[in-house]
């Protein structure tokens, strides 16, 4: 069946409130009619059965959903927050009939997969080997229980989706998902983009309580631009493409190489903060990452 989009905003709006409160202790914010007509799922441009479930930060919005319909089932990548199962489920009816058959996680992060546990009972959840340890060491709901090391592949409805693993960045279980008939990629949280919902501006976080790492971050993202790709879904942010993942990765680089050569020039960890110009990164990092960071550089 071809999906269908003839609903009005009305009725989004009103999905985008609905509550499906599961383990968590987390509530629905109260957002502006602006701010819920950002968060309409839509088409993305030229490419076919693929949609967009938007999100902008880790707070409002939750993550970027990528939606795939096919005419026997759909696949999503994430699924916000653990009270996110009604709105995305019904935002994806309102386009679609076809049953949710798989959701893939690109990570273990409450608003990246925070309603697995919801999903559970009618699709299969897929995540990284090492996003389903982190999610059951967090006593988090909805570990997935179909794991994969380097890579697989899910096919629905004759169409192929690949899960790719190259190696530690956010944490030390993010897959990138490729939709290679599409040229189309979700980063997860290893490539994010400009500012969060409120306005504020986005920065990388490297989560080291659950595998994160400055220092492989550039490594990792190099495996992903080796992808055959044209249009990116970050993890929070607008649609993109290659070139804005390589000036990702570009001041990523930088970012670490001026910490090390602040530790090479003997700073302390006390005065990196002071020490270190990112200024022309436009990323606003706490101290106390970029302490962290320090750290792991420093060992």
């Amino acid at each position: 069946m071809q999906p269908r989009i003839a609903m009005s905003l009305a009725l989004n709006l009103g999905l985008l409130l609905s509550t499906a409160v599961t383990v968590n202790a987390q509530a629905p914010p109260t957002l502006t009619p602006e701010q819920l007509q950002r968060l309409t799922i839509r088409p993305i441009p030229g490419k076919e059965g693929l949609y967009l479930l938007p999100g902008f930060d880790g707070a409002l919005s939750g993550g970027n959903v990528a939606v795939l319909v096919t005419a026997e089932g759909v696949l999503i990548v994430d699924n916000k927050f653990s009270y996110s199962y009604e709105n995305i489920t019904r935002q994806i009816a309102s386009v679609t009939t076809q049953p949710i058959r798989y959701v893939l996680n690109t990570h273990h992060h409450f608003d990246h997969a925070g309603s697995n546990a919801d999903f559970m009972p009618s699709a299969q959840v897929i995540g990284h080997e090492n996003a389903r340890i982190n999610t059951i060491r967090n006593e988090q709901a909805g570990a997935p229980p179909l794991t994969y090391a380097n890579r697989t592949s899910v096919f629905v409805g004759g169409v192929e989706v690949q899960a790719h693993h190259f190696g530690r960045g956010h944490t030390n279980g993010d897959s990138v998902i490729l939709f290679p008939a599409a040229q189309t990629v979700h980063t997860g949280d290893l490539f994010i983009w400009g500012n969060r919902l409120d306005g504020s501006t986005l920065a990388p976080f490297i989560d080291y309580a659950n595998g994160g790492s400055a220092a492989d971050w550039t490594a990792t993202l190099d495996g992903l631009l080796a992808l055959d790709f044209d249009t990116v879904i970050p993890g929070h942010g607008p649609l993109l493409n290659k070139a804005e993942i390589r000036i990702f990765r570009d001041k990523f680089d930088k970012l670490v190489a001026r910490i090390e050569d602040l530790i090479a020039a003997g700073v302390s960890r006390a005065a990196v903060v002071d020490e270190l110009d990112i200024a022309d990164l436009n990323w606003p990092l706490a101290a106390d990452r970029i302490q962290a960071i320090f750290d792991e550089l420093s060992e």
